[in-house]
């Protein structure tokens, strides 16, 4: 994980709308690591929610397991995870 020393050197504010906390940048972070950059409000929403070790392994365990449908999978696996049960 990069510090928030090197994400301010390449901070471009006309590029980055998204990264003002340190929850967004883990977000878009999983958001390109998916190849699924369409959908960063919802990495975001989900690194703002859930604890970060549980993203980290649901994250770990789909790049290990080069699936196809890489954002099904990492769904698939913060579910059994339960990370969204209250």
């Amino acid at each position: 994980m990069q510090s928030i020393k090197d994400i301010l050197k390449k901070f471009n504010p006309l590029e980055d709308r998204y990264v003002s906390r340190e929850f967004q940048v883990f977000g878009v972070h999983l958001a390109k690591k998916l190849a699924d950059e369409r959908r960063k409000s919802l990495y975001i929403k989900l690194s703002k929610t859930i604890p970060r070790p549980v993203l980290e392994e649901a994250l770990r365990y789909v790049i290990d397991s080069n699936a196809r449908k890489k954002v099904a999978l990492f769904m698939w696996k913060l579910k059994e995870l339960k990370a969204f049960d209250k």
